[in-house]
């Protein structure tokens, strides 16, 4: 079968390329054309139609200002959608993109999947009625997400999060030949996890590095986006900052603890049993259209929003300041608040069905 696929940031990458590789072994005819990143690009022996790096547009204020460019890509992409004649679309998260995109398709007559849905459950509820009405097949990856589709008269498959296939597949990974690897000294490592697009990073740096006087018999190191440059990170490195690329997995089963910018990021730090603390802060006037148009859910992390309570300390636009951050990472650093959050991480894996979710995935979108 031929599958067209739509991936629109890098979290989609990875999961998007797992399933790509699902879909091989189950469809040995399999034929791909997509719009995703370097993953899928390996997976498929190919690049994409558009690489997602120019794709993500990040807050309201930014995505109003590249309307223009994000109206061109949906025509584009309705023409090469017809062009191909897919037998499968496969979009993967993105919805602003992919729900327009979806609609086109299902007025083609091919047959359309949503893997990992939008978080519909936080805001913009009202989006269900085109997938109810435009989506064949709805594969969620949270627990929760299949009764609130139940809710809405949406039949969608719980198949498990992909990420803990990416996980389960990791070879293992020595501290001391990573830092050698990579050119760091011999203290213990705090990860920072600062997002993937440049205003996103820039800011947050600048925070998570605020606390560094408070914790010299440690070492730093900046998880690079593979969307962003070296050079672009070089500003922040010093004797006690580093920076690693296409790295991040290795480098948080390396470090005593991390701090994250708030998305996938959060619930990957979990599942590699690294202690956390969230961090989350955009633009006062995104922060004020979000506040007004999120649903009124208790967490912006998912592993907050999985458990249903909080496992990790979340703080937000003005609670994230130096002293606040300072004590937060303290108490994971050691003590009984880092090994009541471990625990709670084994909690999480269970909850979130164990491996297998690109393969389960592949089989519904392969067999029906």
């Amino acid at each position: 079968m031929k599958y067209y696929i739509i991936a629109g940031e890098a979290s989609g990458d990875l999961h998007a390329s797992n399933l790509m590789k699902s879909l091989k072994q189950k469809d040995l005819a399999a034929e791909f054309r997509f719009w995703g990143g370097d993953l899928m690009a390996d997976v498929a022996g190919f690049q994409p139609v558009k690489h997602y790096k120019d794709l993500a547009f990040m807050g309201f204020l930014e995505v109003a200002k590249n309307i223009r460019t994000i109206l061109k890509n949906i025509r584009f992409c309705k023409d090469d959608l017809k062009a191909y004649k897919p037998d499968v679309l496969i979009l993967v998260d993105y919805p602003g993109f992919n729900l327009r995109i979806a609609e086109f398709a299902k007025s083609l007559g091919i047959k359309v999947v949503y893997y990992i849905s939008p978080q519909l459950w936080a805001w913009k509820e009202g989006r269900v009625k085109k997938i109810r009405a435009f989506v064949d097949e709805m594969l969620v990856i949270l627990p929760f997400e299949k009764d609130f589709y139940k809710g809405h008269s949406v039949d969608a498959h719980f198949v498990g999060h992909p990420l803990l296939d990416a996980i389960s597949n990791l070879p293992p990974v020595d501290s001391d030949e990573f830092k050698m690897e990579n050119g760091l000294n011999s203290k213990e490592i705090i990860a920072l996890l600062p997002g993937s697009r440049e205003q996103e990073v820039t800011k947050m740096l600048e925070l998570m590095l605020s606390v560094r006087p408070y914790f010299k018999e440690y070492q730093f190191v900046i998880a690079g986006a593979p969307s962003l440059p070296r050079s672009f990170y070089q500003r922040y490195v010093d004797e006690n900052v580093h920076f690693v690329s296409n790295k991040t997995y290795d480098l948080l089963r390396c470090s005593s603890a991390a701090l994250v910018t708030s998305g996938t990021a959060t619930l990957e730090t979990a599942l590699l049993n690294v202690p956390q603390v969230v961090c989350y802060r955009s633009s006062q006037v995104s922060y004020e259209i979000a506040k007004r148009v999120v649903k009124n859910i208790k967490y912006i992390s998912l592993v907050n929003l999985i458990m249903d309570r909080e496992i990790v300390t979340e703080l937000i636009q003005k609670e994230l300041k130096t002293d606040r951050l300072k004590h937060e990472l303290e108490n994971i650093l050691h003590g009984e608040n880092r090994e009541r959050m471990l625990t709670q991480y084994s909690e999480l894996r269970h909850k979130l069905g164990g491996s297998g979710a690109s393969e389960r995935a592949a089989d519904i979108i392969v067999n029906g």
